[in-house]
């Protein structure tokens, strides 16, 4: 006989209580990281992470990760170079630092660092959160920092030579062509979700942890391209970039909507051999690929939208170009006509 637990109420969602799990079997592989601390659950253990709550997203916070680490210096070197721009009389756009410091890094801090990553092996819908931050939301917003653009103005010269050397090297123009970019960024969900591979990051923590980095990487090397102001080989017209944006659309749908239609539960027996007595493992899959289809088409047609607003904003830097180079030829004839 198959039960099913309804998704939490409002009450329950606003007050954690201890949840026991049954005392059906559990394997013994099986380990749930809670707000609490890391609770593994043998065969036949007692302990589960307790409902979802907004207050677990504080109180569950950590600190003490590879990730946390690497954001700290991330936005340490990334101020470090502002400083250095300032010091010496340069401007640095404000606008660039809010983007690389809040949605960039703290979009990645919010799914990573924060109380959410307690949960991410324990509902799908929450990993899903996790699969749109990481690859859609914070790779757009690194791009618009321009750190790449930072360091090369403050680096000295051996460090630059060297930074130019890998940004211009063959892997890097293979990596960065958007057609490559494009399949990477499209392919990565179907082979994660569709095959054992995300049974195998359920079960082992620091595949987990690789997941997360592969993500960042991905969405990176796919809107890099399209949406930085860095310096990169290779990059394609405005109008190029747009049709492949839209080219991306409708494999999230098809991603969403397998996920959400499918007949067999993604890892397998993972969740319900957790017994989560506030969650069901059916409904949570649904609302996973309900997050995946949504939040693909808004990302973007976001990403449309700040495309159409730097395409216009790069012709009137050129039609300001051509006017300024058609004053210079007239002024220039004017002169020959006087002194003619």
């Amino acid at each position: 006989m198959e039960v099913r637990f309804a998704w939490p109420s409002l009450k329950s969602v606003l007050h954690v209580d201890p949840i026991f799990a049954a005392t059906s079997a559990v394997p013994s592989s099986v380990a749930v990281t809670t707000p609490a601390g890391p609770s593994v659950l043998a065969a036949g253990g007692e302990s589960v992470p307790p409902p979802f709550s907004v207050s677990a997203l504080v109180t569950g916070t950590r600190l003490d990760s590879w990730l946390a680490l690497g954001l700290v210096l991330a936005a340490g070197l990334y101020l470090y170079g502002v400083y250095r721009l300032r010091i010496r009389g340069d401007r640095w756009p404000v606008a660039r630092t809010v983007f690389f410091l809040g949605p960039g890094l703290g979009g990645i801090a919010l799914v990573t660092v924060s109380g959410l990553h307690a949960y991410d092996t324990t509902l799908l819908s929450v990993h899903m959160v996790q699969h749109m931050v990481l690859s859609m939301v914070s790779p757009i917003f690194l791009a618009l920092g321009a750190p790449m653009t930072l360091a090369l103005r403050t680096l000295p010269q051996a460090p630059r030579k060297r930074l130019l050397a890998i940004v211009h090297s063959r892997i890097a123009r293979v990596y960065s062509f958007p057609l490559v970019a494009f399949a990477i960024f499209v392919v990565n969900p179907f082979v994660l979700y569709f095959t054992d591979l995300y049974r195998y990051t359920l079960e082992h923590a620091w595949a987990h942890e690789l997941v997360h980095a592969h993500f960042i990487m991905t969405g990176c090397v796919f809107f890099w391209p399209l949406l930085g102001l860095d310096p990169l080989p290779g990059r394609w017209p405005y109008p190029a970039r747009a049709l492949l944006m839209l080219l991306s659309v409708p494999f999230h749908t098809v991603l969403g909507l397998t996920i959400m239609q499918s007949s067999t539960l993604f890892g397998g027996d993972w969740y319900p051999s957790l017994n989560l007595g506030w969650a069901d493992p059916w409904d949570d899959q649904v609302l996973a690929g309900g997050i995946l289809w949504a939040g693909g088409e808004f990302v973007s047609v976001t990403m449309l939208a700040v495309l159409v607003v730097q395409w216009v904003k790069q012709s009137e830097r050129e039609a300001r170009r051509i006017d300024r180079e058609l004053d210079r030829q007239e002024a220039r004839q004017r002169a020959a006509e006087s002194a003619a």
